[in-house]
């Protein structure tokens, strides 16, 4: 029996639907605005989150009107998805439609176990374990490493993935390398038109390569100039922003010995248990991704990395460590393993 087997057939029923809209200043210094999607149904309520990126269309759904109310199996729910219309305005960028059909399975998923009286580990037959997490950060500009002392003076114990841009000098590569607590370096290359992107950089890269040599390296352009310098590092590069299901994997250029994990990219559950289980047959080492979950989503992740990934460099750290100053008095890593109702941490 698959993953998705485990959760296919559970009934679903769905008697109405709302949105709730939620709002914070980030770390990488825009407001980030997110949609929390509530489905009642059979005295339960399920919840999950659309985190598309661009705040008109968030503003949009919260308005929005679907008929979603009948009895289904969540199989049945999940292919209605398929063609319907989730976005009364927009979307902004094509890849949106799957973070926001992730926000109604999510929220399908969570309703169903609650009515089936089951949790997420249960149904998959998997333990909960303490996660492993890392901060993710910009170093400003011009980039200096003050943000990461400023949080290891908070907990020394704190760990890091950082977005690297071309001004990282090779000081300051120098710097986070005797610090000895960076995990995870990102390229951000496969980010197409928004605002995020960069273009490959063979001296970023080579830069990145040579001065943290215990850093997985994410998403960098795989060109004829700088598969040269990343193919000597090929065991510790990683995807994220490409990885959309299991065909994405084996679309890459190589079979990878990392990859992030970002639920929302996959648009469905089946889609992601099952790249979940062809990584897991392939001795895929995964980890969690963020983006800036302000709702139920974040705590969505953390369970998934709970049960997946635990071990791992998950970037799905309590959402304090996305405020714009470090603050002391968060919890601190890894956290400990959660108590489960439906699709939620409680």
């Amino acid at each position: 029996m698959t993953l998705y087997d485990a959760v296919a057939d559970l009934p679903l029923e769905i008697d109405s639907c709302e949105f709730e809209t939620h709002e914070r200043e980030t770390s990488s210094k825009f407001t980030r605005v997110t949609t929390e999607i509530v489905l009642h149904g059979a005295g339960e309520t399920g919840r999950g989150e659309d985190v598309t990126y661009d705040e008109d269309d968030q503003r949009a759904l919260a308005g929005a009107e679907f008929d979603l109310a009948g009895k289904y199996a969540f199989d049945e729910f999940s292919a209605g998805m398929v063609n319907r219309d989730l976005f009364p305005v927009g979307p902004s960028r094509e890849d949106f439609r799957h973070y926001r059909r992730w926000g109604f399975e999510s929220a399908a998923l969570d309703l169903a176990l609650r009515q089936a009286d089951i949790d997420l580990p249960t149904a998959l037959d998997r333990t909960p374990s303490p996660v492993r997490f890392v901060v993710s950060t910009r170093l400003g500009d011009p980039p200096s490493a003050e943000r990461v002392r400023r949080w290891l003076d908070i907990d020394p114990e704190l760990a890091f993935k950082l977005d690297a841009t071309p001004e990282w000098s090779p000081d300051l590569v120098s710097e986070l390398a005797a610090m000895g607590r960076i995990c995870v370096v990102d390229l951000k290359a496969h980010y197409g038109d928004s605002e995020v992107n960069q273009s490959p950089n063979p001296d970023l890269y080579r830069r990145v390569r040579d001065g943290l040599p215990d850093a997985v390296i994410e998403d960098p352009a795989y060109t004829d100039e700088t598969a040269p310098i990343l193919d000597p590092a090929s065991d510790r590069i990683s995807w994220d922003a490409p990885i959309t299901g299991v065909e994405s994997i084996e679309a890459l250029p190589f079979e990878p010995r990392w990859l992030n994990v970002k639920p929302s990219r996959f648009g469905s559950v089946e889609s992601l248990f099952a790249a979940l289980e062809r990584c897991e047959r392939n001795d895929v080492r995964l980890y969690g991704g963020g983006q800036f979950e302000l709702g139920v989503g974040r705590s969505q992740i953390q369970l998934l990395a709970s049960l997946f990934y635990p071990d791992a460099p998950n970037d799905v750290a309590p959402r304090g460590y996305n405020d714009p100053d470090p603050t002391p008095g968060l919890p601190s890593s890894p956290l400990e393993p959660p108590t489960v109702e439906g699709f939620r941490r409680t």
